[in-house]
């Protein structure tokens, strides 16, 4: 398939080097520095657990013209950064579109790309689980042996999904297919944001917020007020085990939290190599608008979200 990555980070040159594997035909799309490196050395990634390095070439652009029309395009970028690439995909002819990240706002892009389109677009919102960090000339991805993907439709089955197994039919990356994207993607947000706070409480110190029982007490408090806010909304947590988490099964989530921050894995996936201060802020923001309308306090959620920017 002639597939388009959008955005030459880290998760998305992660997929662009499984699509490749799997025999897809790769474009990247990537302004800069970066642009300058693919066209020179090809696509370089540094697999952290694996210990190896692998080299894609792929085709390269800097800019998405209407008329370069894709079999699929997957926009891999920080949510930030999705509003000022609306304009171009709208003007594009490819037909279909997978947005990857962290996304508070799934609906608004849908609607906005179906409406300025001049073809029929179909539009799926998907999360690459994985983190890592530009280096010189390299990418370092943070992955387990085989990539996962949580990908979805906004409240129904997508009537398309044959064009997305089609890509992945010989790619090493699970898929997991959900109704609707909007509560998953609302519900990792409120999982990561208090889980990603911890790191300013101790200057970065995992394992002394390991040692601090009411630190850790205090952000399952606030994951439980998270997930009541989008519970008096209408939205249902999903995956559903995960309001379990600070309910019901409270002592093991309290020592895989404790597991996590001492374990290099953990500290890579609660720091800004997964989820950067940009993103967080935007990601709280949007949270404080759906607890605006929820109309419930959440003190402990706004005490733990808080060190991060105070710290920022």
């Amino acid at each position: 398939m002639n597939i388009l990555i959008y955005g030459a980070g880290v998760l998305g040159s992660h997929l662009a080097h499984e699509l490749v594997r799997g025999g897809n035909h790769v474009t990247m799309l990537a302004r800069g520095q970066r642009l300058k490196e693919l066209r020179s050395n090809g696509s370089v990634l540094r697999h952290y657990f694996q210990f190896r390095t692998t080299v894609d070439k792929v085709n390269v652009i800097s800019e998405l013209r209407p008329e370069d029309v894709y079999d699929l395009i997957f926009v891999v970028m920080k949510y930030p950064h999705f509003q000022a690439v609306l304009p171009a995909l709208a003007a594009n002819h490819s037909r279909h579109i997978v947005i990857v990240g962290n996304n508070a706002s799934p609906h608004e892009m849908r609607d906005y790309l179906q409406a300025n389109s001049p073809v029929q677009k179909k539009i799926a919102f998907a999360f690459i689980a994985g983190a890592g960090w530009k280096e010189k000339g390299r990418v370092v991805s943070i992955h387990g042996p085989k990539g996962q993907m949580t990908i979805g439709g906004l409240g129904e089955e997508l009537d398309w999904r044959a064009v997305i197994d089609q890509a992945f039919n010989e790619v090493k990356f699970t898929l997991s297919y959900y109704s609707d994207m909007e509560e998953w993607l609302k519900s990792h947000f409120i999982l990561i944001l208090p889980l990603n706070s911890i790191a300013a409480v101790y200057d970065g110190d995992y394992r002394k917020a390991a040692k601090d029982r009411k630190l850790l007490n205090q952000v399952m408090d606030a994951l439980d007020e998270g997930h009541q806010v989008l519970e008096k909304l209408g939205y249902t947590v999903t995956p559903e085990f995960q309001k379990d988490l600070p309910r019901r099964k409270r002592k093991l989530f309290y020592m895989g939290l404790k597991l996590m921050l001492t374990t290099s894995i953990g500290k890579n996936m609660l720091s800004d190599k997964a989820v950067s201060q940009d993103e967080m802020d935007a990601l709280r923001l949007a949270f404080n608008e759906l607890k605006i309308k929820a109309g419930i306090p959440t003190p402990n959620w706004d005490r733990v979200v808080s060190y991060s920017s105070v710290a920022n």
